[in-house]
């Protein structure tokens, strides 16, 4: 039976549905939209059966890709919307992901950039992280970033460890330099004498394998002495000056859990901090002198009502997922480096608020700062 009508909608072989002109054999021809019985829809041009002209794929998990199909392939620039609003900008031969490409987050953050070959990442790619820190390196033939010359390169953009990993993780490495060629191409300048470091994720009972080998990166920008603060010890400093969302200082320690944590006295939880709804950090004594640890020295950052920083995730390259101290605001070379460790305040009982007793102390002493000019002015 032959269909005269400009636009119907009857389902075609392999059990399709399309809402759009077809031609003499029965085929979309036109602009149309196209379900198949995965239930994803295609809308766009078609010649004949196949598609030519703009059109865009959305699949049944949500996801999307667009962009110019020449005889039912995709040719040229596409871009792939994942479910979750990440979007990858790539080019297209023939279908598949052919050439350089671009890759970012829900949130608009750079995740990759790189190469593509019969869509599978290849040559020299770019991998970031929102923690600001990145990785470089040629992917093996998997697209890992796998190899004896890849490297991380720290939030400043020039810090690196250069040397062995394997599919992004640290194996070996030294430190290095991130400097750019006449051409804008990266290259690293390792220095010879550097520490080998490796991957080095704590666990319960060990805080790190080379308790007494300091981060590269957070050496060149804080150092610890006496706190300023009446009472509390050791604080952490700026080394130099530093810009507003300035990674600072990373915090590794045991990982521990919740329960534990919420099970003993507040004595010993000195420097925990949360990780996650699993995970506690924690740099128990004797980690917390520095003569005992000093691979990361964020725990040694004091509590401020009036921080001039906070605690951030971070995935760092030898600790994994830990937290860092990133500034809210500019600071200068040896001021002190403060964040507010976010107890609690509401009343938990007849005890006041969850939290230790210099805390409530300060806590209280704070509010009534707060309070004073009001009750000045009356």
């Amino acid at each position: 039976m032959s269909i005269d009508l400009p636009r119907s909608e009857v389902m075609l072989m392999n059990f399709v549905l399309c809402s759009g002109p077809l031609d003499e054999d029965g085929q979309p021809h036109g602009f149309c939209t196209v379900t198949y019985s995965s239930s994803d829809r295609f809308e766009g041009h078609f010649t004949h059966g196949e598609k030519n002209g703009k059109g865009k794929f959305f699949f049944f998990d949500g996801s999307t890709l667009e962009g110019f199909y020449v005889d039912d392939a995709l040719q040229g620039q596409g871009v792939y919307t994942y479910e979750d609003g990440g979007v990858l900008h790539g080019t297209y031969a023939d279908g598949e992901l052919n050439g350089p490409a671009q890759e970012y987050d829900g949130e608009g953050r750079m995740v990759f950039k790189g190469q593509y070959k019969e869509n599978s990442r290849c040559g020299e790619c770019w991998v970031y992280y929102s923690d600001g820190g990145c990785l470089f390196g040629l992917v093996n033939d998997d697209g890992e970033m796998s190899g004896e010359s890849v490297a991380y390169i720290y939030p400043d953009g020039h810090t690196a460890l250069c040397g062995c990993f394997v599919d992004g993780e640290l194996i070996k490495a030294r430190l290095a330099v991130l400097v750019y060629t006449e051409t804008g191409r990266p290259r690293f300048e390792v220095t010879a004498s550097s520490a080998v470091y490796s991957h080095d994720k704590s666990t319960s009972t060990c805080i790190a394998t080379h308790a007494l080998l300091p981060d590269p990166y957070e050496s060149q920008k804080v150092f610890v002495t006496d706190s300023l603060i009446d009472g509390a010890g050791q604080g952490l400093f700026a080394r130099t000056d530093a810009d507003a969302d300035t990674v600072m200082a990373f915090y590794n320690g045991v990982r521990i859990t919740h329960t534990e944590v919420d099970s003993r006295d507040w004595a010993l939880n000195g420097n925990t901090i949360s990780l996650d709804e699993d995970t506690v950090i924690d740099v128990p004594p004797p980690f917390d002198q520095t003569d005992r640890y000093c691979a990361s020295l964020g725990h040694k950052a004091n509590h401020s009502f009036t921080p001039n920083c906070k605690y951030d995730p971070f995935v760092h390259p030898r600790f994994g997922p830990i937290k860092c101290i990133r500034t809210l605001r500019a600071v200068q070379k040896d001021e002190e480096l403060t964040v507010a460790y976010g107890y609690d305040h509401k009343p938990m009982g007849k005890n006041g608020p969850e939290a230790p007793e210099w805390y409530k102390q300060e806590l209280e002493v704070f509010q009534q700062r707060q309070v004073a000019p009001t009750g000045q002015s009356e």
